[in-house]
């Protein structure tokens, strides 16, 4: 049976070229990190949950919400081919439920917190914003784009960003979660002016203060579409033992 159903809708994606070894503590055994144009990317990604349905059903006060998670990119080679997948730092929702399911089944790391979002379409543009708050303050990512949908051009950027289809989850230096996420190519919107206002230190950690005064590198706005994700696989890495002699 599929873990989870639902739409994955209105995806802002804050892209930010890093340094690979700032990943390293965070990278499952079995993976690597997966480059594009010879950068390294983290994602600040902002959307909605529609339509929600955990193991078949649909959970009262739990069907439409907000996340935004901050991620990674990574790459696993099985039966001769790539496995393109990601890796959370750190999802954040505002259903205590959702939090309690996907860090006791899953072992993610998810944190609740209060969140709001507000859509604005217009006859030529929209405005996207996702909201949450941490401590005092509120986080705050915003987009104004164009209304009408385009492709995502193969092998671009936005193709890479998007299309990555299977979560992995660090459970210790041996052990990794894979998890598959189905849905068909995203189109998006072009996206003509943004906003952000976080405070990366306090939301996920000293590593990433540095986001604080970096600028992405490039903003997007996916439409989103049916998402499937399938029951997790276990990935055990055996040690290699040194021969006793």
């Amino acid at each position: 049976m599929n873990f989870l159903k639902a739409e994955w809708k209105n995806l802002a994606l804050f892209n930010y070229e890093v340094d690979a070894v700032i990943l390293e503590k965070y990278l499952p055994a079995g993976t690597q990190i997966d480059i594009w144009n010879n950068k390294c990317y983290v994602s600040l990604v902002g959307f909605m949950f529609k339509n929600t349905k955990v193991l078949g059903l649909k959970v009262p006060f739990h069907i439409n919400f907000e996340e935004v998670n901050l991620r990674f990119y990574v790459k696993r080679f099985e039966n001769g081919e790539w496995k393109r997948g990601v890796v959370f730092i750190k999802e954040i929702v505002p259903k205590k439920a959702i939090t309690f399911i996907a860090n006791t089944l899953y072992q993610e790391h998810y944190e609740t917190q209060k969140m709001k979002h507000e859509i604005n379409e217009n006859k030529d543009t929209n405005t996207f914003i996702y909201q949450w708050k941490n401590g005092k303050k509120w986080n705050t990512m915003e987009l104004e784009t164009k209304n009408v949908l385009t492709a995502i051009e193969v092998n671009s950027e936005a193709d890479f960003i998007t299309e990555h289809y299977f979560g992995y989850t660090k459970i210790d230096e041996d052990l990794t979660f894979e998890y598959e996420v189905t849905h068909p190519r995203w189109e998006q919107y072009e996206v003509l002016n943004h906003r952000i206002d976080i405070d990366f230190e306090k939301n996920y950690g000293s590593d990433f203060a540095f986001l604080q005064t970096q600028k992405p590198i490039s903003v997007y706005l996916a439409k989103g579409s049916k998402i499937t994700v399938k029951n997790k696989r276990k990935l055990q890495t055996i040690p290699v033992l040194e021969e006793m002699y």
